[in-house]
């Protein structure tokens, strides 16, 4: 309800009343009016903030810290030396100072953490326009049922003139009294009965295009004229779906995390210092508030992980196994698909052929009728028989026909736009 009521409060510039709408556009207004792809935007920015948390990690890193403490026990000599006064050690301790790390090489691990950022966004970006893709099935689909419903309200339609203008000679010829008044009864009952399909046939379509109006976020109405240019059938077997893209930027991501661990064991090369105040300082046989500082350059090592990162990288060569696996299974239901499509394509084509043909027959035969019921040699039921077998076959041909173009699109969504 409240998604209606948001579409009936779109400004004037988003209706589109008589003028032509073409899928091609239904689809671009709705990858825009999307709310999943602000979630591209969100991924970027989250990016960029991890990038930039990688970068510090070549940024010195200062930590303050300050203790005071009281031992059972300091050091002592208590062997007397002659002529000389040793100094004791207070049991109570303060110190104040700051400790300062610098990485200067971490075994390229910050290089593979900016890399391994860089693919898992092109990961996310990649599930977004698989989602995205999603969305031109659902607007094809209420697209051509809407174009159904309106090319047999206009079929119906003209069916209704041709209906209305015979009913014009039937009241002359009933003023002229060579026709029974009934014969006009019968024309209108079904020209009512048309008024009536028109009427189910709208609200058909009103549903479909309300549909798109959701989908699209323009209010597209009942009046508003759906076009679609003939598609021709693609002879080219590449597939383009953005799921293949997916699969690929999936199996780069784990690639990268095999590249990160085979750094995570390299040597670490870091500065280090402290800076404080304290009481002692370094001079332990100084028992009074003195500043200190030590600065120095330290190498870290992780000789023996006991296999763990091997295992880790048998894990994700195992998991690289599973995406192919998908991407086997989903190009094997793609070509399954193009295949099934393909024979739906030429079974329409065979159908439009004999619609040709039917409607030629139908068109001839009622003309045929038409000139009986003048001449009355016929009634108006059997005129009306004729017209009707004449309109189910121009009915067909155009859904066929719609069918046909519907199949063409689906097969292209299929392979991938």
């Amino acid at each position: 309800m409240k998604k209606l009521l948001l579409i009936l409060f779109l400004p004037i510039q988003m209706v589109f009343g008589q003028n032509e709408i073409s899928l091609d556009e239904c689809y671009e207004w709705a990858r825009e009016n999307y709310p999943n792809l602000k979630q591209a935007e969100i991924w970027r920015e989250i990016s960029t903030l991890n990038q930039e948390n990688i970068k510090t990690n070549f940024l010195p890193q200062v930590t303050l810290n300050a203790q005071a403490t009281y031992q059972s026990d300091v050091p002592g000599i208590d062997i007397p030396i002659p002529n000389v006064s040793i100094p004791s050690v207070s049991k109570d301790q303060y110190k104040a100072y700051a400790e300062f790390k610098q990485t200067i090489w971490d075994g390229g691990i910050s290089n593979m953490n900016a890399k391994l950022e860089n693919a898992i966004l092109k990961n996310h970006l990649s599930q977004v326009e698989v989602e995205a893709y999603k969305l031109n099935e659902q607007v094809s689909q209420a697209f051509f049922t809407a174009l159904v419903v309106q090319q047999k309200v206009a079929v119906l339609i003209a069916q209704k003139k041709v209906l209305i203008e015979k009913l014009k000679f039937i009241e002359s010829g009933i003023k002229n009294g060579v026709i029974e008044p009934s014969a006009a009864l019968i024309i209108k009952a079904e020209i009512l009965n048309l008024e009536q399909n028109e009427i189910q046939l709208d609200a058909g379509k009103n549903s479909a295009v309300q549909m798109l109006s959701l989908l699209t976020g323009k209010l597209i109405t009942q009046e508003s004229n759906l076009v679609y240019n003939k598609s021709v059938i693609e002879t080219n077997l590449k597939i383009n779906r953005p799921e293949f893209m997916l699969f690929s930027k999936q199996s780069g991501q784990l690639n990268t995390q095999i590249e990160l661990l085979d750094k995570v064991r390299n040597p670490k090369l870091f500065g280090f210092g402290q800076a404080g105040f304290g009481k002692p300082g370094l001079n332990m046989l100084n028992d009074e508030f003195d500043a200190y500082y030590l600065v120095g350059v330290g190498v870290s090592w992780n000789a023996f992980d006991w296999k763990n990162t091997e295992r880790k990288k048998q894990v994700i060569k195992l998991q690289q196994q599973m995406i192919n696996t998908q991407e086997e299974t989903f190009t094997q239901n793609i070509h399954i698909l193009l295949s099934q499509q393909k024979e739906q394509i030429k079974k329409l084509e065979k159908l439009l052929e004999n619609d040709q043909q039917m409607i030629s027959f139908r068109t001839d035969i009622t003309k045929v009728a038409a000139s009986k019921l003048e001449n009355e040699i016929i009634t108006s039921s059997d005129y009306i028989q004729e017209l009707q077998a004449e309109t189910v076959a121009k009915l067909n041909f155009e859904i066929h026909k719609i069918q046909l173009n519907e199949a063409v699109e689906k097969n292209k969504l299929i392979k991938g736009r």
